[in-house]
This record gives structure tokens, sequence and C-alpha cells, in this order.
């Protein structure tokens, strides 16, 4: 394999950018377990956490995360009814902050609570990095849908229950997470909206360490069905990726993205903890017939980190599904974008060798961002999941993290 610092690529990118890619190039995510919030982070009982930049605001809050956190104070027994945990996060008794300030990810709508159980991913190779995330939800009422309903706690506990105990039954001494991803892109997915054969790959895997050899039935036809299953375990090793170059002054590299519905942000590695944001449009793509525009919500979710990485939507030329379902609403210059803006291979993808690592430098030489698939998802917090489609981050977002980044180092 060439080395990512040949003379092409040091022609192409800034010094500190190169270094911030040597970091995240030989990282290796690995799931070993579960933990909480509480137990890993110490958040307080009263402490939710969502994707994406903090709300300025509890009116500003959008509702399907208010309905996904009275799910959560539900399933906490923090509240005995939905009515009753909607007030407590309206007074500001329950209080959102954002997943990717505690080393947390979650997908679209979904809060994490403090006792839920996560995924624990950490670097094998850093072992001081590491990242959180819920089970997914896979079919079903799941609470990143962001629908207030007694299903959708019964879900979580149901997930958090049978889910829960086959998955840390059969996880052993943990499961290195590129091998999959690489294997799941080799067979059409783009590890983002499309996780089929890495679902599959990562269910064989658990099935064949379980010491029974047996898998229930309804676990078995749940992940059957549930083709997202690997998700939220990429989202995380993602993150965890991208922590590796933390810290590295003057770097421009992504290290964070999310939307919260309202508004989209971002971090980058040369600005640790610092998020630079905007408003955030709906995504670009087809919604339920019979519905109005206005009821998609703005971007939301941190399964944006996937195509900061350089995957999802940024690798949707070598899936051919995702790219029959989206082709209409793709800009022109998309596969530009992925050409241009990616830096390099990362050592440990065998089947499929995508580059990953996408520094703001690159994109405001470009003048075009990263593509992010999303699902779209009912403003009202009714229906859920309405469609999905294409987000374009506006380029001021990125102009605002450079220019940051730029004043940093005249002080």
């Amino acid at each position: 394999m060439e080395l990512i610092s040949s003379d092409i690529m040091s022609a192409n990118h800034h010094p500190r950018d190169l270094l911030a890619f040597d970091k995240i190039s030989v990282t290796q995510p690995f799931w070993r377990g579960f933990e909480t919030a509480k137990s890993q982070i110490g958040i307080e009982d009263n402490v939710f956490l969502h994707a994406g930049p903090a709300f300025t605001t509890v009116d500003e809050i959008c509702q399907p995360i208010i309905n996904s956190a009275a799910v959560g104070a539900v399933f906490e027994g923090l509240a005995k009814s939905l009515d009753d945990a909607v007030n407590m996060v309206r007074s500001g008794e329950i209080i959102l902050k954002p997943a990717q300030d505690h080393n947390v990810v979650t997908p679209l709508a979904a809060v994490v609570t403090p006792n839920m159980p996560l995924h624990y991913v950490y670097d094998g190779n850093h072992g001081n990095h590491y990242c959180l995330t819920p089970i997914n939800g896979g079919t079903g009422p799941a609470i990143r849908l962001g629908q207030r309903s007694y299903e959708a706690v019964e879900h979580l506990h149901w997930i958090n229950g049978p889910m829960l105990d086959f998955m840390a039954s059969s996880l052993g001494e943990g499961i290195e997470l590129i091998p999959i991803a690489s294997y799941g892109l080799s067979e059409g997915d783009d590890c983002h909206g499309r996780t089929i054969a890495a679902t599959q790959q990562l269910f064989y895997e658990l099935k064949s360490r379980l010491k029974s050899g047996l898998v229930s039935s309804e676990v078995a036809d749940f992940f059957q069905k549930s083709p997202s299953m690997f998700l939220n375990l990429w989202m995380a090793a993602t993150k965890t990726i991208m922590l590796a170059a933390n810290g590295i002054t003057g770097s421009s590299l992504i290290t964070g993205m999310g939307g919260n519905g309202i508004r989209m942000g971002l971090q980058i590695a040369g600005l640790p903890g610092r998020w630079f944001t905007e408003l955030a449009s709906p995504p670009n793509g087809e919604i339920q017939e019979n519905l109005s525009l206005d009821r998609r919500l703005g971007a939301i979710g941190d399964s944006a980190v996937v195509e900061a990485l350089g995957l999802g939507a940024m690798q949707i030329s070598s899936a051919p599904e995702q790219l029959r379902v989206f082709k209409d609403v793709l800009p022109d210059n998309y596969q530009a974008r992925c050409d241009f803006l990616k830096m390099g291979n990362h050592y440990d993808f065998n089947k499929a060798t995508p580059k990953i690592g996408i520094a703001i430098r690159s994109i405001n030489n470009f003048e075009s961002g990263p593509l992010v698939a999303l699902g779209i998802i009912d403003r009202a917090g009714d229906l859920g999941r309405i469609g999905g489609g294409i987000y374009d981050p506006p380029l001021k977002l990125f102009k605002l993290a450079i220019d940051a980044l730029d004043l940093s180092h005249e002080h």
C-alpha cells in the first residue's frame, strides 16, 4: 500500500491535516461490550443526550426529540406517563445535552438515557479513545423515529432485554468493526443508508460465538427484518476513528458532525469540543404521498459522522442500490466531491479500500462539502420516518470553522 505521506498527497493537503490523517489511518475500533452513560461518563439521572449540537433554549427543542425524551423518561422510570415526561422536558426538569460532547453518538431523534445499555467501542491502537451508542432499534416503533407511544417504550425494553442478552452473551472478547464494514462495502453497502451485508455478517459472527449455538427465533427474525442493526456500531466506530485526530493544532480534519433537527453542526481536530452550526434544512428526497413538504424536519442525527469520515453518501458510487434510490437528488458533482475531498486509505480496510478523512481546507478549495444521506422525520412527531434524502450542508458552515481555525493561529 502506498504511504499516505507520498509527494502527491502532501502536495494537496496541509501538513497539520496530513498529521491528523496519519492518526486516524491506524485506528482499530473494537466493540468490547456494553456500558451505560451513567457509569462511563457520569451523567446525572435527569440528563439525556441527543444528536447534533446543543439547543439554544428549551423552546427550540424539536417535537421528535421531545417525544423520544418522553419515551426515555418512562423507560428510565423518571416519569409515570408520557404526558408527565413531556412536561418534565419542557420545564427543563429533564436536561438535554449533545451526545457527541460526551463521546456518544445517537441516530435521528433517539435520545440516550443514563441507564440505557450502550455499545462500548474503543480504539485498540489508542486505548483512551472510545465512543458509546445505543443498540439500533431496527424495525418497529424505534426511539430514533421520534414518536411518543407506549409501544416505543415496550420496544425499548425488548431491545435492551432479549436483544441485549443475545449480543452480550455472544460477544466474547470483542469484535473488530472495520473488517465487517469493509466486507459490507464490498457487497454493495455504503455503511450508512445501506448496511445489509454488514448486518448479516455481524449476526453470523455473533451466532458463531454463542456457546449454545442456538439463537431464539424472535432474535433471529428481528435481525433478518432489521438491516440497519450494524449502523449504530459503525457510527460509534467512525467517531472513535476520528477522535484519534482530536487536539492536533491547526488541523481542519472533521471529527464530529450531526444535526438536531434545527441546526447542523460540526467539529474539527484543531478546535476540539467546539461546535460550528448553521440552520438545518430538510434533506432533499421523496416523502410519503399526500404530505406537505413543510412536514419535513431539518437534518437530524449523529449518523452524519459516517459521511464526515468519507463513507455513506460519500461512497455512494460503490453502492448501486443507494445510487439508484438517490440518483435524482444527487448534485451533478457528487462523484467529483467524493474523489476530491477524501484524503487516503485506512490500513485495516481489506475487501474494500475506500478513501477516508475530510479536511475543511479541501472543502473550501472545492467549494462543496460532504453529502449526507439521512432519514426524513415528521416535524410534527406523529408519523416517524416519512422518507429519505440527501442533505447538502451549507458552505457557510465550513467557512465558519476554517475562519475560527485561522483566528486561533493569530492568537
